[in-house]
């Protein structure tokens, strides 16, 4: 028996791993995603195996988790909005890390309550369950708080008996030392708890300062870092799952949580270095504003879709850049409309170009253009679309300002380094926004006021509506 179980487990972690590859390019992340979910149904299937089926396990309870958590988890699934996805997956971020914090629990319980003898197992196994219960503790409740606040800032806020409450993003200088003494209190308090695993006080003191750390690393992030967030929140959880399987001695629950840590801090520091930031700078120093503050040095007449409309006209390559912008008006649809409509009536050649940190999680604009049946043929990355834009007649840019601010290339400012896209280099500029407010950098953008820029103020869902409606009707 125990041959299958090793079997088992070793036939999960190996699903994982090539769903995990198959996940890397759009044609074959719906399939790495089936072979990932197989993955854990065998990895499920044998630690149930491996708990025998005989008296003593308490099935009822097993199977109302597998229940209540499969209709919750379906009921979200099927509630939520694609706009509302980044809070969604930042609210499975915590959730994972509480799943791993509660295990960690349960196993520290046993030695309070007395259900294990600690004076029978050798002190270096006891030595290994404590550390690893511990930062299991740290790192899942410090994901789950983090990730709720993270949720909530996402959304904006928080309805309170009717009243809309705004999430702040708060972080004076004096907070950076005090998340360092919270770690190194915590690391204090799991070296204590080796020698006295039966007492809860340290127990109740890792989890309240894990706790209050989540929210004190997340709180002074504002909402153009919150994509990086999201990726390390995700990395988090999965460090918590690989700890969590030290304690129970799970070796595909290693395997699986270090490769979500793994890839979760790949893709980390890929879009930190798409910002020009590092991982420091994003969790120890604000950024930007609220991206509400007027241009007050300078103005710019707006444009009106029919002008739009006849300016398109004839174009023989349209490169769409969308930004956060779309994301808040739910345009997608109408985007994907003009393609088709351009296409169609003028063989308009269209790409869309995709910078990594759009939005506000990774893959943001992916995402939503999937969900408008956008071909993933047409979804470029910054760094191969780039080199277009000379030959590009039009970039309609939606919603996108930081990531489109020639600012960026220059040795100064906020912006100074960060990787963006050319959009300045088409013949044509066409941007559809609210207003000439500035990004979350608080850096205005010159592509704004280029001669060749023309601006479409208005909600990203009206604007495109009436183009598309323009463009019929030439």
């Amino acid at each position: 028996m125990e041959e299958w179980i090793s079997l088992g487990y070793l036939l999960s972690a190996a699903l994982f791993i090539f769903g995990l590859k198959k996940l890397g390019h759009p044609r074959t992340a719906p399939f790495g995603n089936q072979i990932g979910a197989l993955g854990m149904l065998v990895a499920v299937v044998t630690t149930i195996l491996q708990m025998g089926l005989g008296d003593g396990i308490e099935w009822v309870l097993i199977g109302s988790g597998l229940v209540i958590g499969s209709l919750i988890g379906l009921w979200m699934a099927i509630r939520v909005e694609m706009t509302g996805m980044p809070e969604l997956v930042a609210l499975f971020n915590g959730f994972g890390g509480a799943a791993s914090a509660l295990v960690a629990l349960s196993e520290i319980w046993r030695f309070i309550e007395g259900t294990s003898d600690s004076g029978a197992i050798e002190q270096l196994e006891l030595t290994v369950i404590m550390i690893a219960a511990g930062l299991s503790a740290l790192v899942g409740w410090m994901t789950l708080t983090g990730s709720i606040l993270a949720m909530f800032k996402l959304k904006g806020g928080v309805s309170v008996f009717g009243k809309w409450i705004k999430t702040p993003t708060w972080g004076p200088v004096w907070l950076n030392p005090l998340k360092v003494l919270m770690v190194i209190g915590v690391a204090v308090l799991i070296y204590l708890s080796i020698d006295a695993p039966t007492d809860q006080n340290y127990l109740w003191g890792i989890i309240a300062i894990s706790s209050i750390l989540g929210i004190v690393l997340v709180l002074p992030i504002g909402g153009a870092d919150m994509p990086v967030v999201v990726s390390l929140l995700n990395s988090l959880s999965g460090i918590a799952a690989a700890f969590t399987g030290f304690i129970i001695g799970n070796s595909v629950l290693i395997v699986a949580g270090s490769l979500v840590g793994a890839s979760g801090l790949i893709l980390t520091f890929i879009m930190c270095k798409a910002m020009n930031r590092t991982l420091p700078d994003v969790l120890f120093k604000s950024f930007g504003g609220s991206g509400e503050k007027e241009s007050l040095t300078r103005t710019k007449i707006g444009s009106d879709p029919d002008e739009v409309a006849m300016m398109i006209d004839g174009a023989q390559k349209v490169i769409i850049v969308p930004g956060y912008g779309m994301a808040v008006s739910q345009c997608q649809h109408q985007v994907k409309e003009f393609a088709d409509l351009i296409a169609e009536k003028y063989d308009t050649e269209v790409k869309y170009a995709i910078h990594p940190v759009a939005g506000r999680m990774p893959g943001h604009m992916n995402v939503l253009l999937a969900e408008a049946n956008v071909p993933y043929e047409q979804l470029i990355e910054m760094d191969e679309i780039n080199p277009e834009f000379p030959d590009c007649d039009v970039a309609l840019v939606i919603g996108a300002n930081d990531t489109t601010n020639p600012a960026a290339r220059s040795g100064e400012g906020p912006l100074a380094g960060m990787p963006i896209i050319d959009a300045d280099a088409a013949r044509t500029v066409v941007i559809i926004k609210r207003s000439l407010s500035v990004g979350y950098a608080g850096v205005d953008n010159d592509l704004f006021y280029m001669d060749k820029t023309m601006m479409l103020f208005g909600d990203g869902k009206a604007m495109m509506t009436g183009l598309n409606n323009a463009i019929k009707e030439s």
